[in-house]
């Protein structure tokens, strides 16, 4: 079992504002997880901080990305303190946060070579200017993390100090867990004409945690290279996770989830994982916060469970 290195990532920088004046409370996501047990659970190595980031609604010069050089600041520190863990060979876990901390993560990784990506997600995440009018709105890097990290949009968050080209092949990504792909009106369809593997919530649902695993698996041994998770919990349905800023349903059925994501997670050739977009605004009871360390520790640390004493506390 390899040592964890916990990231708290607090990072509302890549959500829009729900309504006037609103200020996404996914920043305070690793706050929350860590009252609900997370550091009890998952017993890191060592965990590291990152400074929260102001969150602005207002346009910057120079971009359209919604606090786009903030994120990239946020993300370039976050790179750089990853790839420490990454050279002590410890295995990054970062909790986010909105969905652009995955762009620093996949930055850390490949100051080593290529990395491939499982991207778990209720939504493909693959906005960006081709698809969208750039100059009708500006562009929320929480929905756009995947175009970003396989190179498309601005160069302000797909260009990345020691890394050459994008973050990530198309080739190189399965997808897992999007529920509006097969809708008429899907705003990126154009993620249908690329090398992405995809396997969409309705897939899942038919082909069981086996067979997703049997689709994914020859993926990664084609890209023959390291491979980084990312899961938005926003691919659980709206039912059992609606303390998100997109919930919706169907969405993968958590038992399912741990299935799919514990032996990825397990696999030796996975270097690290991020967990995002928890808002804890949405969960005033921190009901929900337990319900993820619960998932967080059955993906990551299943043999810790069956080995804490029966005196101990259920942790969700």
């Amino acid at each position: 079992m390899r040592d964890i290195c916990l990231f708290r990532a607090p990072s509302n920088l890549g959500l829009r504002p729900l309504r006037p004046g609103h200020v996404p409370g996914t920043w305070r996501g690793p706050e929350a997880l860590t009252k609900a047990g997370l550091v009890e659970a998952l017993a890191p190595a060592a965990v590291v901080d990152l400074e929260r980031p102001a969150y602005s609604t207002e346009p910057e010069p120079g971009t359209r990305l919604r606090n786009g050089h903030a994120i990239r600041r946020f993300n370039l520190v976050l790179a750089d303190a990853v790839a420490d863990a990454l050279g002590r060979s410890e295995w990054p876990l970062v909790i986010g946060g909105d969905c652009s901390v995955l762009l620093g993560a996949l930055a850390a990784a490949r100051r080593s070579g290529p990395v491939a990506l499982v991207h778990v997600d209720g939504h493909s995440d693959f906005r960006h200017p081709g698809n969208y009018d750039a100059n009708a709105m500006l562009g929320s890097a929480a929905g756009m993390d995947l175009a970003l990290a396989t190179g498309r949009g601005e160069l302000l968050l797909t260009g990345w100090p020691s890394v050459a080209g994008p973050l990530v092949a198309d080739e190189a990504v399965v997808q897992i867990g999007e529920r509006n792909s097969r809708d008429p009106d899907f705003a990126w369809a154009d993620i249908n004409a690329t090398a992405i593997m995809r396997i969409d919530v309705f897939a899942v649902q038919e082909l069981g945690a086996a067979g997703v695993l049997e689709r994914t698996r020859p993926t990664l041994a084609r890209a023959d290279c390291p491979y980084w998770l990312h899961l938005d919990v926003d691919v659980l349905d709206q039912a059992v996770m609606p303390a998100v800023d997109s919930p919706g349903s169907p969405g993968i059925d958590p038992d399912d989830l741990v299935a799919i994501l514990s032996p990825l997670a397990a696999d030796r050739r996975c270097i690290g994982m991020d967990m995002t977009i928890y808002d804890p605004d949405l969960d005033p009871s921190g009901e929900l916060a337990r319900v993820l360390v619960s998932l967080l520790e059955r993906i990551v640390r299943p043999g810790r469970i069956n080995s804490l004493p029966p005196a101990s506390p259920p942790l969700g």
